[in-house]
């Protein structure tokens, strides 16, 4: 469509035609600050409101209309932010009287007088107030007037204080537009920092299984001269975050790297390192505990039950793996329980609800008996105790499994028939939830874990996924037992 100049009697259109040109109306920026916002929107009304036109409004504006050169005193329009420059607005041949005469002259001395300041203003120090004043008038041409009164050199204070005061918007403008740019980057570099988990416990347990913030900084105070310097884009607390969001929810490697702004190998790289130097210094918490301190801590159901006699709630979990390439692997890792292929566990939990014990991964096909008398749990066992298991485990006696070890020797275990009652059936409680403490708490260990998490450590007897379990098992040590939640409760 054609340009038109929509000022009234300004028949002027079409493209540039003899030195003129056309202009659009100013719009109204929004997005950029309160200040800049409340700059255009004045603008753009003043612009409408200096054409004068029924059907140009300010949220109405035609597409085509224009204002050209004519109506401005420099050919064109002033920049935006000197408001107080005459082009600002257009002020001449607008065809209507009631526009007040811009005085260009005015305008012209008042940006001679700055460049004059800002000249006196880079001379040496030592020039007095008359030096610069004579300076001032010097570097001032002569103009048609021959003196100004006291009335315009009022005037002019005002109109240089205001030309002053719109460079100083306009650099506070820029200034926080880049303070703000800077905040944005730093907010997205840290999200994943202290201040993502600080004075929210119950975000620290979603994310972590640990109990609270204090516990979290622990961990990462005793790992932190140790923690391997893998990546320069991860800070200590951050690959310690990341090991633990991956034990905790199972999320993809893919899904972390995007959470930390890093790629899938950083990703993936951080959290063999990690897991491994925390299974390095928390293996010691999964510790077998002395008779006397069992006797000592023994909750008051089993007393009841069992007298201060049972030692340790063994059960067995199978976690499934992905299918092996080898097909000597697939054969020795497939559960023809589970129809799937899985890694099998023991694990040794005290009566108060600790762990104390857990065992190597053996192939899914193994049963729950060969796992306990191969294992070195049957070492740690005196004569007299009794270990305790749940409903599916293989030694079949009653409802609830009880086995007391022999006194001819601790390599063997002998069923013990267990009579019904109440106070067994209401302990059966505790055994369940014991045994399904650490699955319940780190879902990793519930869902299919790639089959790279069942190959060799290198240079080690031992497989990645058995540190993954020794973690978890640590890990759960440092929360309050199941136990003694239940005793609070009851």
């Amino acid at each position: 469509m054609v340009n038109t100049c929509c000022v009234v009697k300004c028949h002027r259109r079409g493209k540039k035609r003899n030195g003129f040109r056309f202009f659009n109306f100013p719009t109204w920026k929004q997005n950029i600050g309160t200040q800049m916002s409340e700059l255009t929107k004045r603008r753009r009304m003043a612009w409408v409101a200096a054409v004068r036109l029924k059907h140009i409004t300010f949220s109405n504006i035609p597409r085509h209309m224009r204002v050209c050169s004519r109506h401005f005193h420099k050919g064109k329009p002033a920049y935006e932010m000197l408001e107080c420059d005459p082009d600002w607005v257009p002020s001449l041949h607008l065809g209507h009287t009631e526009v007040k005469p811009t005085d260009l002259g005015k305008f012209n001395r008042r940006s001679k007088r700055q460049q004059a300041v800002k000249v006196n203003n880079a001379a040496p120090a030592t020039l007095d107030l008359a030096g610069q004043r004579s300076e001032m008038v010097k570097a001032e041409p002569p103009d048609d007037d021959s003196q100004l009164d006291e009335a315009g050199l009022k005037d002019n204070t005002v109109e240089q204080q205001e030309c002053s005061f719109c460079s100083c918007r306009r650099t506070e403008i820029n200034r926080l537009l880049e303070e703000n740019r800077k905040l944005k980057e730093e907010l997205s570099q840290k999200k994943m920092e202290e201040d993502f988990l600080k004075d929210d416990d119950a975000k620290v347990t979603y994310y972590t299984g640990l109990s609270c913030f204090a516990v979290l900084m622990g961990v990462l105070t005793q790992l932190l001269p140790c923690l391997p310097q893998t990546s320069r884009k991860l800070s200590p607390f951050q690959m310690l975050l990341l090991t633990l969001m991956r034990l905790r929810l199972n999320l993809p490697i893919q899904h972390i790297a995007y959470l930390f702004s890093v790629d899938r190998k950083t990703a993936s790289t951080t959290f063999r390192h990690t897991i491994g130097t925390l299974f390095t210094h928390f293996k010691p918490l999964v510790h077998w505990p002395e008779r006397h301190c069992l006797q000592a801590t023994m909750p008051r159901q089993f007393v009841e039950a069992f007298g201060n006699r049972v030692a340790v709630i063994v059960d067995c979990f199978e976690i499934d793996i992905g299918k092996a390439s080898n097909l000597k692997a697939r054969a020795q890792t497939f559960s023809h329980n589970t129809k799937k292929h899985t890694l099998k566990y023991l694990i040794g939990i005290t009566p108060r609800g600790a762990i104390s014990f857990v065992s190597r991964g053996w192939g899914g096909p193994v049963s729950d008996e060969h796992v306990t008398e191969n294992s070195s749990l049957l070492n740690k066992l005196l004569p007299g105790d009794l270990v305790l298991a749940d409903r599916g485990f293989d030694i079949r006696v009653g409802g609830l499994m009880c086995a007391e070890v022999s006194t001819s020797g601790h390599s063997k275990l002998n069923a013990k028939d267990v009579q019904e009652t109440r106070q067994i059936a209401h302990l059966r409680v505790h055994v369940e939830r014991l045994s399904g403490c650490v699955r319940t708490k780190y879902i990793i260990l519930n869902d299919t874990v790639p089959v790279s998490m069942a190959l060799q450590c290198k240079g080690e007897d031992m497989i990645f996924l058995d540190k993954i379990v020794s973690v978890c098992c640590a890990l759960t040590n440092m929360c309050p037992s199941v136990v003694m939640k239940l005793q609070t409760m009851t």
